[in-house]
């Protein structure tokens, strides 16, 4: 097909725009841009070098070439960026882990509002503050809000009275809005206020209000109320003073290293901020051969920061690349100042630089060479994945096994401290659900196991883990409010396209790269959960297919044909025995008929 790829390049017109190269079936396999697209688009019939066999690759996988025009570079290098993260295209170099760094929303809109962490802006009414550096700070101060000013971050109705409030109010967590009679809207109206002024970064502005708040309900006598405040008081000078010390003057700067071997490579990037290292992150790839080093910086940087709220003042990078001085004027405009993107030749810029490029070179070695992160590191990046407010000990995962609708089981498996736990699985035949309905099986499965848990009076689990799409994850979820259970983490992993959602941010699913420690551990569960239900499935059809056979004979009940499957096993067992074996176990009569009977069928 490269005669039809060659012929549309002599059409493309010489302005700027971005390019698309597709497969069969309209898949898009690579995208480019270029100031002039008929130069470019041509160029991939001369160019040679040593990254060739790519470009051959591509060629001959094209069958058709598209593009869109635009008005300048800038705007081709925006559009570029926005398509590949839209078509995860094959051949360009892709940002797995996408993820930003979290910030603190507080639904203003609603009644009555609540604080959750987040990596995702929306233009929904809600307040955002951050970035938070490093992400468990964003986690920290919502926790602060919690305990302090008992604004919660559940995900409980409240448009609607419940019967009585979560665990989180009696632990004092939450002043109880979805419950009659627990607060009042001037009461939780005056907490937000302070929440707002907290996240705000306007501490003496809150110090003075709650003084006044305490002075005035010292006057009253309500002392109890005048020490909260005073507690109050004290958590946000101190709170005051810690960022006072982290605030030093200095440059924010992000800076990336790189290890690659082949088509392996790790990269590290550690954000500066106020002169010290606050976090780093890590990025791996298994699939960059034949990509050339400038093109996959130009590709990585891209993605880093085209869609972030935040950018830095310096970005520091080991090469150039052919996009930076563009990169450069497009990340100033959006940050309101200027931005650098540096190669640092020497000095200490450089040294950190080097540093960098050592970090990348262990986060190679480990994740290629060793692949064995702990329980305790994989639990705590699967909390910072799914924004769990902590490392995972013990998971619940649960799965349905039917044939056609009969003979429903479930099943649930248990992961705790990294390693599965067996002496904790549990069987499930499902009694409420007469047809083929996943959904009705899981409600009934979760509502049964929780139910169990709270007469037993038992800690759940810190994960609730669901083999299944969005439909099964919001059955589980009705099963747990059935009960009251309204705070509980829970997730579910779709099948073949693997992606996580999480309960209460069903809109921003969770796509793991897919040789990640993480979705391996998900992945393991989740496949576990199904090879216990499908087992527990066949031996129910098989106990159920046997019994069947021995009820046809006659003055045999379901009584004795139990009775004999426990003792002798199996019906292929059973034809085994003489009238002697199996008189042991029935009167002599009833095994004569019995042992005619299968001695016929072996004919």
């Amino acid at each position: 097909m490269r005669k039809v790829v060659k012929s549309k390049s002599r059409q493309a017109p010489s302005q700027p725009g971005v390019y698309l190269f597709k497969a069969s079936r309209g898949r898009v396999i690579y995208i480019g841009k270029a100031k002039n697209l008929r130069a470019r688009l041509r160029s991939y019939g001369q160019e040679s070098g040593p990254f060739d066999t790519k470009r051959a690759q591509l060629l001959d996988a094209a069958t058709d070439l598209e593009w869109i025009l635009v008005d300048n570079e800038k705007e081709a290098l925006a559009l570029e960026n926005n398509l590949i993260k839209k078509f995860q295209p094959r051949y360009n170099v892709l940002l797995r882990d996408d993820k930003t760094y979290p910030y603190i929303k507080l639904t203003v809109k609603e009644k009555f509002p609540r604080v959750y962490v987040t990596r995702r802006l929306r233009k929904d009414g809600s307040l955002y503050f951050g970035p938070y550096f490093p992400a468990r700070l964003a986690h920290r101060i919502v926790d602060l809000i919690h305990r302090r000013f008992l604004v919660p971050s559940c995900k409980v109705d409240l448009t609607r009275i419940h019967p009585r409030p979560c665990l989180e109010y009696y632990i004092k967590r939450c002043q109880g809005p979805c419950a009659a009679g627990l607060t009042s809207d001037e009461k939780y109206g005056e907490a937000v206020r302070d929440v707002r002024l907290l996240l705000e970064a306007r501490p003496g502005d809150l110090i003075h209000s709650l003084k006044e708040r305490m002075q005035e309900a010292s006057r009253g006598q309500r002392f109890e109320e005048a020490a909260r405040y005073r507690d109050l008081v004290s958590t946000i000078d101190q709170l005051k003073e810690r960022q006072k010390l982290a605030a030093s003057s200095g440059y924010d700067i992000d800076i990336f290293g790189i290890h690659r071997e082949g088509s392996l490579a790790a990269v590290n990037l550690f954000h500066m901020r106020g002169g010290r290292v606050v976090d780093r992150r890590e990025f791996f790839w298994e699939d960059l051969q034949d990509i050339e080093p400038g093109e996959f910086f130009d590709s990585l940087i891209k993605q880093c920061y085209l869609d972030q709220q935040y950018i830095p003042q310096g970005i520091h990078v080991p090469l150039d690349f052919e996009d930076r001085g563009v990169l450069e004027e497009i990340l100033s405009e959006r940050r309101g100042g200027k931005v650098e993107i540096l190669t640092p030749q020497r000095g200490q810029k450089r040294a950190l630089l080097d540093l960098v490029g050592r970090n990348a070179r262990h986060s190679f070695e480990r994740r290629f060479r060793v692949l064995k992160p702990t329980p305790r590191e994989v639990a705590a990046a699967l909390a910072e994945a799914l924004d769990l407010q902590k490392a995972p000990h013990r998971i619940e995962c649960f799965d349905i096994s039917h044939l056609q609708g009969t003979d429903t089981v479930a099943s649930m498996v248990v992961w705790e401290k990294g390693r599965m736990r067996k002496s904790d699985y549990r069987k499930f035949i499902i009694k409420t659900v007469d047809k083929n309905d996943d959904f009705a099986s899981i409600r009934e499965v979760v509502g049964r196991r929780y139910r169990r848990l709270q007469r037993e009076k038992k800690a759940m689990p810190d994960l609730v883990l669901i083999d299944g799409g969005l439909g099964q994850l919001h059955a589980a979820a009705s099963g747990l409010e059935e009960m009251e259970i309204i705070n509980q983490p829970l997730a579910s992993i779709a099948k073949k396209e693997e992606i996580i959602y999480v309960q209460g941010r069903e809109a921003e699913p969770i796509r793991l790269e897919p040789h990640s420690p993480l979705l391996h551990l998900v992945q393991q569960i989740r496949d576990e959960t199904h090879r216990f239900a499908v087992s527990f499935h066949r031996l129910r059809r098989s106990k159920s297919r046997f019994s069947t056979e021995l009820l046809g004979i006659r003055g045999v009940g379901e009584k004795t044909a139990q009775l004999l499957l426990r003792r002798f096993g199996s019906v292929k067992a059973l034809r085994t025995l003489n009238v002697e074996e199996l008189a042991r176990a029935v009167p002599l009569n009833r095994a004569r008929q019995i042992h005619a009977y299968l001695q016929a069928g072996n004919k």
